[in-house]
């Protein structure tokens, strides 16, 4: 068993998902995520803008974020959105307590902003969902160090001309 399918099963139940649904849902997520990729968070959400589109689930590990959509009337599955973390721009969240959901926002890699509403069962999940987010975004943009594709070194002294005389043709 890979990284993947051992960490999916056990975050699917953690969210409370019927197993009919991750094993409906497992094909897609598996052309979309590397074998060595491990599972962060798996989750029911929705679209605050379209409602009635139909449910949808995210996946997010360390690399990738997976969304599909299942439609309401013929119960078919749809990849809504297959993008690498650093890919996304402007991911923002609000968690909110009170109503019992985070907000997560972000910007495709097309430019276009993508906004999910993630229901919690309660309160001290919310806080929950607040800190595998920041897991999964802030720990990633302080861990990305700039590469270093080629080092210059400095000129020896002896090669190096110490004033520069103008050369005057005469």
């Amino acid at each position: 068993m890979d990284v993947f399918s051992r960490t999916f099963l056990p975050a699917a139940a953690e969210a409370g998902l019927a197993v009919q649904t991750a094993s409906r849902h497992m094909p897609v997520f598996r052309r979309c995520v590397g074998s060595g990729d491990a599972t962060i968070l798996v989750t029911r959400c929705s679209r605050p803008d379209r409602p009635l589109i139909g449910d949808h689930l995210l996946l997010l590990t360390h690399r990738r974020l997976v969304i599909t959509r299942q439609t309401r009337v013929l119960q078919r599955l749809r990849l809504h959105l297959n993008t690498e973390l650093r890919e996304l721009s402007h991911v923002t969240w609000s968690p909110d307590p009170r109503l019992r959901c985070v907000e997560l926002a972000a910007t495709a890699i097309d430019g276009i902003r993508e906004r999910f509403l993630i229901r919690a069962q309660h309160p001290k999940q919310v806080w929950q969902l607040d800190a595998l987010l920041n897991q999964a975004f802030r720990a990633r943009v302080r861990s990305v160090a700039p590469r270093i594709v080629a080092k210059v070194a400095e000129a020896p002294a002896a090669v190096r001309p110490t004033t520069f005389r103008p050369v005057v043709a005469g």
